[in-house]
């Protein structure tokens, strides 16, 4: 059982923010739409590699209008890097419902926010928080840190039901007057003061009251269990190229990467493929292809998601013809010369691929 809520709270964390908080653009505005666009960029990313991204979809998008008149493609695209795709594909399309639905307005309570497909507790918690000083927890995973050491709350953070623990606290720690002010102050704490390894204990303002520090138990909390292993994955690509074109697909709904574009694909089970059954694969696709044009890849490509580990290998082919009109209905490729190229959405490794090939080239 945790302690009852320390009235001195969140005075002295709103005291700490004055002091120490970064300057954040998307803290200088009570705009609904850069708020929600800075909370759905930073979601599983750090601020440092997020700022950018903000600066240009708001540079590029400035309104929520803009945004949901965008093309998918060219969203996706300037979201490239970025990871996690499914945000900028939620994003667009909650950006589209807001304008159809609301007229482009966001609505300003908290339980009229969570009706918008694609906006969750957590987004819609720091839009009422921040746009409209609605007195909510916003429950994010610096917020799950700050409470679990200084309370003392041993719940694993990554079981569902533990977060009725952290936000039934969370909600009674919300002062009345600037819950905003409030909201970003645990939440810059627990970012760059009590910080997941290393946080700075010696000169923390709760420390006298903080359960972790008291008992030890700093390294301890909070509890979470480990993720599941990465499953691993092994992409054998087909590069094929005509004339300064290159043929690429887009990816379809069911797996990683939907709507970003690569080339043709085949997966085996293992790192290591004879080019013999690379061969069959292609002829079976009716992609006949001589064996001598076919280009062995010079490195691996890795790359880490959540849950898979991908290794890719890339085969490059010259190709004499073009490829027939049923193979590319049968296998969505279409050509694109380097200009396109530079302008669809990619998938970083594919990305990498392309600027090591000389294909791609950016100064």
């Amino acid at each position: 059982m945790q302690p009852a809520p320390n009235p001195s709270f969140a005075p002295t964390l709103t005291n700490w923010y004055s002091r120490h908080k970064r300057s954040l653009p998307w803290r200088d505005t009570k705009n609904p739409y850069f708020i929600w666009l800075s909370e759905v960029i930073l979601q599983q990313t750090r601020v440092a590699q997020g700022l950018p991204y903000y600066e240009r979809f708001v540079a590029a998008y400035p309104t929520v209008h803009d945004l949901a008149a965008a093309p998918q493609d060219e969203v996706l695209r300037l979201w490239q890097g970025l990871g996690y795709y499914s945000r900028a594909r939620n994003m667009h399309h909650t950006a589209q419902l807001v304008v159809e639905k609301h007229g482009g307005r966001f609505p300003d309570k908290y339980e009229e926010l969570l009706k918008l497909k694609g906006v969750g507790s957590y987004t819609a918690a720091a839009i009422a928080a921040f746009a409209f000083q609605e007195r909510v927890a916003v429950l994010d995973g610096n917020v799950f840190r700050v409470l679990a050491r200084v309370f003392g709350i041993t719940e694993d953070i990554a079981a569902p039901a533990s977060r009725k623990v952290f936000q039934k606290l969370a909600d009674e720690l919300v002062p009345a007057q600037e819950p905003d002010t409030y909201n970003q102050a645990i939440m810059e704490f627990g970012a760059i003061q009590c910080t997941p390894l290393m946080p700075d204990c010696m000169f923390c303002p709760l420390q006298q009251s903080c359960f972790a520090f008291n008992h030890g138990m700093v390294q301890e909390l909070p509890v979470k269990s480990k993720a599941k292993a990465a499953r691993p994955r092994f992409f054998h690509y087909i590069v094929f190229e005509l004339n300064g074109t290159y043929y690429l697909r887009k990816r379809l709904e069911g797996d990683i990467w939907q709507g970003l574009y690569d080339f043709y694909l085949y997966e085996s089970e293992n790192k290591d493929l004879p080019m013999e059954q690379l061969l069959r694969e292609l002829q079976e696709a009716g992609i006949p292809v001589q064996a001598a044009l076919l280009q062995p890849p010079a490195k691996d490509y890795k790359h880490i998601l959540s849950h898979q580990k991908i290794t890719a290998r890339f085969y490059r082919i010259k190709l004499k013809d073009s490829l027939k009109d049923e193979v590319l209905q049968e296998t969505r490729l279409a050509a694109y010369n380097v200009g396109e190229i530079d302008a669809l959405p990619k998938p970083v490794l594919i990305n990498s691929y392309l600027q090591d090939a000389k294909i791609l080239v950016y100064l």
